[in-house]
């Protein structure tokens, strides 16, 4: 039998979900996967014959857990309240998202309990674009339809932020459980278990990842302490104006970041952010980056 092209859309219990322009094909993979240490991942595109995946096609980005591959944006769903935002998370991820070259995304929820207009001024500042998911109102909801239109797209953020009820608003076919807020957690129950790409009515797939908490974004990925100043975009205005060409930016004087920071041509929480996450890559240790 002649080998097929396809697109990993759900990988669970060693089966591997593979959509292909003739349907739609479980497979497995080949042994000599695992003895090259070689996992594949959702939104892989692969090669595969009678039952058996052959071959894992080049990747352009990928991140670690969940494990998306290919993806062209990543978008965080974050609510104003019950979660309130968290900046740092969501810088976090931002920061891992220009790192893959992805590109990032905000879509605001619950935006009639409270006001968002410092996360809109915060990011939209720095050229992110910032969409509200307002469900009393059809074209909000059809702008963000038309954004992930033809993308391989990942939602994201803390749970109980409403992504599956976004998504089911987006394309109601898609009928994603979801589970009501924990009052005594403060967030949702965990309604998605595994990553998987759910293929839109207009183009393009959509994956719904289980969300995050505070301890599990370095899962996503790990960035070098000397790589972090490039995450931040619009820092990169600035860094080469420090006083030391090894600036870290967190303390220096002569410091061109700190001081547009000090000018509010540089958000503080922003700032602020980079600042941990400095801290935190620079007590990484050596084999934690390999």
């Amino acid at each position: 039998m002649n080998s097929e092209k396809g697109i990993i859309i759900k990988c669970l219990g060693g089966l591997y979900t593979i959509e292909s322009p003739a349907g739609i094909y479980e497979c497995k993979a080949r042994g000599v996967f695992r003895s090259k240490g070689i996992s594949l991942y959702t939104g892989d595109y692969v090669e595969f014959s009678d039952g058996v995946i052959t071959e894992v096609l080049d990747r352009k980005n990928s991140i670690i857990r969940p494990p998306l591959a290919n993806l062209d944006q990543l978008i965080f769903v974050v609510s104003t309240c019950s979660p309130s935002p968290n900046y740092l998370i969501l810088d976090k991820f931002i920061a891992i998202a220009e790192y893959k070259n992805i590109r990032p995304i905000i879509v605001l929820t619950k935006i009639d309990l409270e006001d968002c207009a410092e996360i809109e001024r915060i990011y939209g500042n720095i050229g992110i674009e910032v969409y509200k998911a307002d469900y009393s109102d059809d074209k909000s909801i059809e702008r963000i339809r038309q954004l992930l239109s033809g993308k391989i797209s990942a939602f994201t953020g803390n749970s109980g932020a409403g992504k599956s009820t976004l998504l089911n608003a987006i394309d109601p076919t898609l009928n994603i459980p979801t589970a009501e807020i924990s009052k005594k957690l403060g967030r949702g129950r965990h309604t998605t278990r595994h990553a998987e790409l759910y293929k839109l009515a207009e183009g393009g797939y959509i994956a719904d990842t289980p969300g995050f908490s505070t301890f599990e974004t370095n899962k996503y990925d790990i960035i070098r302490k000397e790589e972090l100043a490039d995450c931040f975009t619009e820092f990169s205005e600035y860094t080469g104006e420090c006083r030391f060409k090894d600036c870290s930016h967190t303390c220096e004087k002569g410091c061109a970041v700190i001081a547009a920071m000090s000018e509010g041509k540089i958000s503080e929480s922003r700032h602020t952010s980079y600042c941990t996450m400095y801290e935190e890559a620079n007590q990484l240790k050596e084999w934690e980056l390999k």
